[in-house]
């Protein structure tokens, strides 16, 4: 036990090594069975509950024994331990959405959420391989992150619409200038990477330098936002059509 949930570990994780297809493939899996379930999902049935409380308690319990894994070994600063990136934001969000069932945390966690915990699943940004903590955390919430936000958004169809894509992007746009602008440089910190790409190799990379680098997130994160909505909107109408 002090060994897997040590201060470090003598196994490196490795890039689409047998671990990572291995839970990549699990995330999915878990992916498709929602969207094949969502009818069931829609109805608030007893499965509907079950996965509502349960995806609740997965996000909860990583966030909290992460911060308590970076506390107990000494690591925790504000700079790197706050969950200000957007899987971070993304898991606070859900976990309201999860309780309050709110179209807007469904909103905002739709947008922020699946996308992003889908990128860190391919590309993380994790040292240690399955023999530690860290890389259970990593994946188990991040995969939660991924299928909560999805689950909200099967429950509540309507919440999102054309409207809900600028509504959220303007949202993010305000979060990603507070950040940038004050919080990174107060801190020292590299919260949604304003302040340089990640260390690993990511989609960041072919994103420029400079001014292009801001550009680029900005026309990028739109794109993903309306085409996130147009493949959502096309699923149910496909679902409509088969049904009558």
């Amino acid at each position: 036990m002090d060994t897997w949930f040590g201060a470090r570990s003598d196994y490196p994780f490795e890039l689409f090594s047998v671990s990572h297809l291995v839970v990549l493939a699990i995330a999915l899996t878990g992916f498709l069975c929602l969207i094949l379930l969502r009818d069931n999902l829609a109805a608030k049935n007893a499965l509907f509950q079950q996965l509502r409380w349960l995806l609740f308690l997965v996000l909860l319990i990583s966030e909290v024994s992460y911060q308590y894994w970076a506390i107990s070994h000494e690591y925790w600063s504000f700079n790197r331990y706050m969950p200000l990136h957007l899987c971070g934001v993304a898991s606070i969000t859900a976990m309201i959405g999860l309780v309050t069932l709110h179209p807007f945390w469904i909103r905002l966690s739709f947008f922020i959420g699946i996308v992003p915990a889908a990128l860190a699943l391919v590309t993380p940004d994790m040292p240690y391989d399955y023999q530690h903590y860290r890389f259970w955390k990593f994946f188990v919430h991040h995969t939660a992150i991924a299928w909560a936000c999805l689950f909200l958004a099967l429950a509540k169809p309507n919440a999102l619409t054309w409207r809900s894509v600028f509504s959220v992007y303007g949202l993010l746009l305000a979060y990603a200038a507070l950040i940038g602008f004050w919080v990174n440089p107060q801190t020292g910190s590299n919260y949604l990477y304003l302040s340089q790409r990640p260390s690993t190799v990511s989609p960041l990379d072919f994103f420029g330098e400079g001014i292009w680098y801001y550009i680029n997130l900005c026309l990028t994160a739109f794109f993903l936002f309306a085409a996130q909505y147009a493949v959502f909107r096309w699923l149910f109408k496909k679902t409509t059509r088969e049904e009558n």
